[in-house]
């Protein structure tokens, strides 16, 4: 198991913050998790609504860009967009890091009603968890 992980993504307000925030729920301190973007976003208010369903509050998600990262000793980045993917190859150059691409929708282009676009940003998150844990094989209930 890593013992530290970095999401990226575009904005560091959905994916990103979402796949984090859900790694930290299941492996509580076992792994230093952290997220980033290119650019920065604002955190999005469908992403905290979809996250608190699950129990996990991210309402203090600060976004913040990859430069932005003051400790940059990560065993794996992964990336969530292709622009967040080109990003950290170009940033881990240099660097002794895994890189992992996660194809993943940006569900901000959901349409349709206030449920509707909950069901897309729902589908995200599920994707995410299921993905985590298989990768950082995590079963069971989240560490403490």
């Amino acid at each position: 198991m890593p013992q530290a992980v970095l999401f990226a993504c575009n904005y560091n307000s959905i994916r990103s913050p979402m796949a984090a925030a859900i790694l930290r729920f299941l492996a509580g301190r076992r792994i230093y998790v952290r997220s980033a973007g290119v650019r920065e976003g604002e955190i999005d208010p469908f992403v905290i609504a979809v996250m608190d369903e699950i129990g996990i509050d991210i309402t203090h998600h600060q976004p913040r860009t990859i430069e932005d990262l003051e400790d940059t000793s990560f065993d794996i980045i992964v990336t969530l967009a292709p622009e967040a993917h080109h990003k950290a190859l170009e940033f881990t150059r240099t660097m002794a890091v895994d890189v992992e691409y996660w194809p993943t929708i940006d569900p901000s282009a959901a349409t349709g009603n206030r449920e509707q676009i909950l069901e897309g940003y729902r589908a995200v998150r599920d994707q995410l968890f299921d993905r985590i844990k298989k990768r950082f094989d995590i079963s069971g209930m989240p560490q403490a």
